[in-house]
């Protein structure tokens, strides 16, 4: 058993560490495949996963890693969340010079030309830091009122219909966007030959920096529609000069391509990036867990713990039920953990199983909610929580943790294939299977496991409640014959939706718990 002082150090190591911050103490990545690899490389990547599956972490880990003739940037998108385009652009450009500045006489050298051509540049952004973005705002104001607005797609769905047609008005207004885009990004575009002709000046005068990785963390903090053309600049930016980004972001709520009145708009994947994906998900199950037990040994090392003392914590299932818990996500998982570290462990002198998991699994479900409310924005929020609530019934009804989804109804289906995505992204739902060919249907599917919060209330699942066990080797066999979510289903839960989403949601569960007891 551990002693207390042992469990308040692994406490602390666990809590500091929860969030990645640029200055910390260094904390390894764990990698279990070739991300860091990948990450120290001189070639353009793109880093997709999950909010606390260690796409902070991998960047700064692979900044303290690098060959000493590379350098790093790193930049965080959400410091410019609420900042409007063009001037969001310019204010990324300024940061990236302002840290070459910081750095010049390390990197090269102290001649007093190249101090000059940064103090230029800069002076240069200042100009370029215009206000007229206003006018980008009237017309968003505007059109608002007018269209059908919804999840990041632009695609309202009117009482959950999934009906993915665009009016007109919003197919007006994306081009209008995408247009005044482009004007105002002429002077910049003008000036960019002239600015890489400045960066080559810097390497040519470096005896010891040949290449810089600029990393661009959290990129899904912008505007979607202006996402695609930041990466556009930055990409034309690196071309051709020994500048590498890593940008780092949620696959599902990013825009890093775009293709408009046959002009491509900002980097393709595979061909002008390599994607590295670190999302441990339900798919690969062993995997996750075999990462996410690393990363829990790791910091019992750091705080004096074996392996041996870390995993007599649990008992029966309950690491692995933990991991099923915060979806495979690492800081989801440890989240969880220290909860029960406290509850469990220290206060009552227990350890954590299956039914301690549980009982914590449904306030995290509400936290999750929460969460995904502060985050998205004002005119989807009702539209995501009444998808939820469809979901949730569905697969309460059905009395199964897992559903499917015929893969041609999300290829068709934009609205549909949106939420899905968005509840991905928030850890409401969590990726199982993809072409997975079902006993009772012809086509392919997608297979998803709903949140364990979701079904927490009962005590026992026997003859109440089919949980498909996603750590089971049989376990994708069992997906075959899991519950189909189709067109017809969904439009039956629809015609009873509740009037107010999230207060039934909730009180639901609350109703069922109260009956369980």
């Amino acid at each position: 058993m551990l002693k207390p002082a042992q469990l308040e150090k692994l406490r602390e190591v666990i809590s500091e560490n929860l969030r990645v911050q640029r200055d910390n103490d260094p904390v390894a990545y764990i990698s279990v495949g070739t991300a860091l690899q990948d990450a120290v490389s001189k070639q353009n990547h793109a880093i997709f996963a999950r909010r606390g599956c260690g796409k902070t972490l991998l960047l700064h880990h692979s900044s303290r890693s690098l060959k000493p003739e590379l350098k790093s940037i790193y930049l965080n998108c959400e410091d410019f969340k609420r900042h409007s385009f063009p001037n969001v652009l310019v204010e990324i450009l300024a940061s990236i010079f302002r840290e070459l500045d910081k750095n010049i006489s390390g990197w090269f050298g102290k001649k007093k030309k190249l101090k000059q051509i940064i103090k230029d540049i800069l002076d240069k952004l200042k100009t370029l830091h215009v206000n007229a973005d206003a006018h980008e705002e009237e017309v968003r104001s505007r059109s608002a009122s007018e269209q059908h607005a919804g999840f990041d797609a632009g695609i309202k769905i009117d009482d959950i219909t999934f009906n993915a047609k665009h009016t007109a008005k919003e197919t007006q207004e994306v081009e209008r966007s995408f247009r005044i885009h482009r004007q105002k990004l002429q002077e910049l575009d003008l000036w960019l030959p002239r600015l890489k002709d400045n960066l080559r000046e810097l390497f040519a005068a470096s005896s010891t920096v040949k290449g810089i990785l600029l990393q661009i963390d959290d990129l899904y903090h912008l505007k979607r529609t202006d996402q695609a053309f930041v990466v556009d600049y930055v990409h034309r930016l690196c071309k051709d000069i020994p500048i590498y980004f890593k940008i780092a972001t949620l696959r599902h709520s990013s825009t890093l391509y775009v293709d408009r009145e046959g002009q491509p708009i900002g980097a393709q994947e595979r061909h002008d990036y390599q994607p590295i994906d670190i999302d441990y998900t339900f798919s690969n199950f062993p995997r996750t867990l075999k990462q996410n037990h690393a990363i829990l040994l790791q910091f019992g090392a750091q705080a004096g713990i074996s392996e041996a003392q870390i995993m007599g914590l649990f008992k029966g299932e309950g690491f692995d039920r933990l991991v099923m818990a915060g979806g495979g996500v690492p800081r989801d998982v440890l989240s969880l953990f220290l909860h029960l570290l406290n509850e469990t462990v220290q206060n009552e002198g227990g350890k954590i199983g299956k039914d301690e998991v549980r009982i914590l699994s449904r306030n995290n479900f509400e936290r999750k909610i929460e969460e995904l409310k502060q985050d998205s924005k004002d005119d989807e929020q009702d539209d995501l929580i009444k998808g939820i609530y469809i979901i949730k019934s569905f697969c309460l009804d059905k009395k199964n943790n897992i559903f499917v989804i015929e893969e041609k109804l999300l290829q068709q289906n934009d609205a549909l294939r949106a939420l899905i995505y968005r509840l991905l992204d928030y850890r409401i739902i969590h990726s199982c299977a993809t072409a997975l060919t079902h006993k009772s249907a012809e086509g392919t599917f997608q297979a998803f496991a709903v949140d364990i919060g979701c079904y927490a209330h009962y005590r026992k699942l026997d003859g109440r409640f089919n949980e498909i066990d996603v750590t089971h080797a049989a376990a994708k066999e069992r997906m075959r014959s899991a519950p189909i979510l189709d067109q017809t289903k969904i439009d039956n839960i629809v015609a009873s939706l509740p009037g107010h989403g999230q207060v039934e949601l909730l009180a639901e569960s609350m109703e069922e718990e109260a009956s369980e007891a």
